[in-house]
């Protein structure tokens, strides 16, 4: 007989996953590329409109883009789930995705038991979590929190020279409207992010669950390298001002300067060549680091060193640097009593510090906020190596059933 209150599985994954797993593909990459407010992260809003609704939920969008779906009526102190939607380009089928999945597979869950919630509750999807189109990370739950400001948030271009503000009034967004929004933080009552794990922590502890402890501080800086351009035959080596060579040197000093300090990651992932021609000497070349460490000051120390060196680099080859700080999120520490009584609802699960960026981490400072890990037994993430068993993915949905039973 068929168990209606557990979750529900097709092919070998959690059914919402099976739901949109052909959505984004990235045949390129590998893996998935879903942008904020583009084809395949369009597709997967209006999938979870249309699932929520199904379950009788009550969906709207905020001022900022994100996405509510209410279960009963709106209200304040609400216990509100979810996550993101939206991928690094190439990346992995679970970061993002298995926390919505997992909120409205547990409200379904209790619904089938014919739970009644006795204050508010809602599953949220937050806009632009990874900042792979505009740059800035969980930029959806910055601006309703008012981490960044409207103006900033509005000024920010796409790599096809789309402003925030364009891509938000073309999907019905008002940019006028962009910031802080004061009515939604006041009916958060608390948050809970279930995240695929992103690292290793859950296979050495040879546990499927955990929660968090904390987030590591992290920012993303760009380093602008200057030089001359010119053609690539007709110009003597010993002639030329290639700010392509600063910037390699700059990247070699990067990794160093971080493989000297025990808890530091530095990680450079993009570049950008003026003009990006194969026989022309750039003019320019944009180098984009992503920078972390257990504590603030870390960081700091650590992005001081590195634009030291990038200075040498750029000098050593007549060419000029400049640096500019995108995103910083100083260190995040999860609210005890939240986590203690969610490693207690989960049986003693681990509690485990991440070294990943998380809208639960903005929200953090804000109200109550916790996460749950579920295990990636690959290790890996933001690749298409990223996993998790169906046996975890459903011991998470549980633990979120759980949880919302006893909050709710």
């Amino acid at each position: 007989m068929t168990n209606l209150a557990a979750p529900a599985v097709a092919h070998g994954r959690l059914a919402g996953l099976d739901d949109i797993v052909g959505i984004g593909r990235d045949a390129r990459r590998g893996g998935y590329s879903r942008h904020v407010w583009q084809g395949a992260e369009l597709e997967l809003r209006a999938w979870f409109m249309e699932r929520a609704a199904g379950l009788g939920l009550d969906v709207e969008v905020d001022r900022n883009g994100n996405l509510w779906a209410w279960w009963g009526a709106r209200g304040a102190d609400a216990v509100v789930v979810g996550s993101h939607l939206d991928s690094v380009p190439g990346g992995g089928e679970f970061d993002g995705p298995l926390g919505v999945v997992s909120a409205l597979d547990a409200i379904a869950m209790l619904q089938v038991e014919g739970f009644v919630p006795s204050r508010p509750c809602a599953v949220i999807v937050f806009a632009e979590e990874e900042g792979s189109r505009f740059g800035v990370a969980c930029l959806g739950s910055r601006l309703m929190t008012g981490a960044i400001s409207a103006d900033r948030a509005r000024s920010l271009v796409d790599a096809d020279g789309v402003s925030f503000a364009e891509a938000a009034d073309a999907n019905g967004v008002s940019s006028r409207h962009l910031g802080v929004d004061r009515d939604a933080m006041r009916r958060i009552g608390l948050f809970i992010e279930l995240h695929v794990e992103q690292g290793r922590g859950l296979i050495d502890l040879d546990s499927p669950l955990a929660v968090a402890s904390s987030i590591l501080a992290h920012g993303r800086w760009r380093f602008d390298f200057a030089g001359e351009g010119n053609h690539a035959g007709a110009t003597r080596m010993r002639d030329r001002r290639d700010p392509m060579v600063a910037a390699a040197r700059a990247i070699v000093a990067i990794r160093e300067a971080a493989a000297a300090r025990a808890d530091d990651r530095a990680t450079v992932g993009r570049m950008e060549a003026v003009p990006g021609g194969t026989n022309v000497i750039p003019s320019r070349v944009s180098v984009w680091l992503d920078a972390r460490s257990q504590e603030d000051s870390d960081i700091r120390a650590l992005v001081g060193e590195i634009t030291e060196r990038a200075t040498e680099a750029a000098t050593a080859e007549d060419c000029f640097v400049t640096v500019t700080e995108e995103s910083w999120s100083g260190r995040v520490s999860f609210d005890t009593a939240l986590r203690d009584r969610l490693v207690a609802g989960l049986g003693g699960v681990p509690v485990l510090p991440t070294g990943a960026g998380h809208d639960a981490g903005v929200l953090a400072s804000r109200v109550p906020t916790a996460m749950v890990f579920v295990r990636n037994p690959s290790g890996v993430s933001h690749s298409p190596e990223e996993h998790a068993t169906l046996d975890d993915c459903i011991a998470g949905v549980r633990a979120l059933e759980g949880i919302l039973r006893g909050l709710l």
